[in-house]
């Protein structure tokens, strides 16, 4: 919940991107200093979606922001673009090693949107930075008997077992979706 300080901020932020007043941006920038770091996605969230960011715009802010920003960029896709436009962002984080990035990247936007080898590169990369696949939207429909997941699945776990290295949890879990029995028992 808000601080009252806070709360009164966030209004004059939502009125000046409603109105789409060259002020909202600069709100957007600021929204962790005033509204806490807890709040800020939530808040720069919906000044985004109250100035109705088209991709120009939201491509902008990515480019020039902080990795909190870009975070928000990325979790209000969905909501602001219908089309193939904003890809590049996401391609974007997906280069990236921030783990909060990636997580953000590989939202509805992505599952709806991105291509299926580098869906596939982006839920390798989630395992090996460590990101819960829990956060991959669309991964119980996007892995269902996806045999070209399983195989770069497969590879990786032998170099890691060949390596000495464990085998991340996450990976058995993606695998078995990639089974066609699992397509089937889901339908």
């Amino acid at each position: 919940m808000l601080t009252p300080t806070a709360r009164t901020w966030f209004d004059e932020a939502l009125t000046a991107a409603t109105d789409r007043t060259a002020l909202w941006e600069l709100r957007f920038a600021s929204a962790g200093r005033h509204c806490g770091q807890e709040h800020a996605d939530s808040v720069r969230v919906a000044l985004l979606r109250a100035a109705r960011a088209e991709p120009a715009v939201l491509t902008r802010l990515y480019h020039h922001g902080s990795a909190p920003e870009r975070r928000a960029v990325l979790i209000a896709l969905p909501s602001l673009v219908a089309g193939h436009e904003a890809l590049p962002l996401v391609e974007d984080a997906l280069r990236t090693h921030d783990t909060h990035l990636i997580a953000a990247a590989l939202g509805p936007y992505a599952a709806s949107h991105l291509a299926p080898h580098p869906w596939r590169q982006a839920v390798l990369k989630c395992l090996f930075t460590g990101v819960p696949v829990d956060t991959v939207a669309g991964l119980h429909e996007r892995a269902g008997g996806d045999s070209e997941l399983a195989r770069m699945l497969t590879d990786y776990a032998a170099e890691r077992t060949a390596a000495g290295r464990p085998v991340p949890t996450d990976l058995h879990r993606v695998l078995a979706l990639t089974s066609p029995t699992a397509v089937t028992e889901e339908s």
